[in-house]
């Protein structure tokens, strides 16, 4: 009997110790838990910038990048000759100037019936070359030339590696890194024959006159695409305890929840696990509140 008494004192020492354990354990994840929330109220959110999304699905563009330059197409530029020999009388142009089609460019005496002639703008654009001045003899020499830049085109560089993603049609991003442009492939062309390449042409708008000739770009190309059940931008995720998360705001409550990802683009990343669609997520300045909990915990592991 006493010894039956000694061995559920024991038993009961045990359970008794493991409980209190148990209690630590969940006490030290409730405070672990709390220094992964933080309450902020919506005034001081969007006095300091912290935006939010709600998450959802949305098709994932993957792109592959190519660099290349802009450049003019051949029917852009007339080289301007006079149509008789003669004596140049006037010219109406300097370099710079914007002309029109048919505007007037110079005035010739014809040496054959010593009448002027006039000699017309061919195209719409800007003089980018004179070699005409008043009392010159005009013969076949080039008076002016005229280069027309309301479009250009980005003349792209494709390696072997790169050829069978790519096609005519596909969506195209152009940028010098500041300036972009929305567009398709035009069309792709063999580059010169010692050329280890091949040129991906894409047509770029600039009737506002922002892009120019020679310019080096760069371009991104849709050369996948895929739905997502469910993605977030990009810019919402953060790192915390070698952990990949986001916040999410529930009323003023902003708490990190880990996730696990997929497939991304520049924008967008594929979410696996970790929350469900119709989720409130901070996707601007979501550092911030990184910031404020690891704060928090330096101050309190101090």
């Amino acid at each position: 009997m006493k010894q039956q008494l000694i061995v559920t004192l024991t038993v009961l020492l045990l359970c008794q110790a493991s409980m209190t354990l148990a209690d630590e354990a969940h006490q030290h994840h409730d405070e672990h838990e709390e220094q992964y929330s933080l309450v902020i109220g919506d005034d001081i959110a969007s006095s300091t910038g912290i935006k939010t999304a709600i998450s959802g699905p949305h098709r994932i563009k993957q792109t592959t990048r190519f660099y290349g330059n802009l450049t003019t197409a051949p029917e852009q530029t007339s080289h301007v000759r006079a149509r008789f020999s003669g004596v140049i009388h006037s010219v109406a142009v300097n370099i710079g100037d914007k002309v029109e089609t048919g505007d007037l460019l110079a005035i010739v005496e014809s040496n054959g019936s010593l009448k002027n002639y006039e000699i017309r703008s061919p195209i719409s654009g800007s003089v980018i070359q004179r070699h005409a001045n008043v009392g010159e003899v005009a013969r076949d020499q080039v008076l002016l030339s005229i280069v027309n830049t309301d479009y250009l085109w980005a003349e792209l560089r494709v390696f072997p590696s790169q050829q069978t993603s790519l096609r005519a049609g596909q969506q195209v991003s152009i940028s010098d890194g500041t300036l972009r442009f929305d567009t398709k492939i035009t069309h792709i062309l063999p580059a010169e024959q010692s050329s280890p390449y091949r040129i991906a042409r894409v047509r770029i708008n600039n009737i506002d006159d922002t892009w120019f000739p020679g310019q080096l770009v760069q371009a991104e190309v849709v050369t996948k695409e895929f739905d997502a059940i469910l993605a977030l931008r990009k810019s919402a995720l953060q790192n915390l305890d070698d952990k990949l998360g986001v916040f999410v705001k529930e009323a003023e409550v902003y708490r990190f929840i880990p996730i696990e990802t997929g497939r991304s683009d520049t924008d967008f990343i594929e979410v696996i696990s970790g929350i469900s669609a119709d989720t409130e997520y901070v996707v601007t300045n979501s550092y911030l509140l990184k910031a404020d909990i690891e704060k928090s915990e330096s101050s309190h592991d101090h």
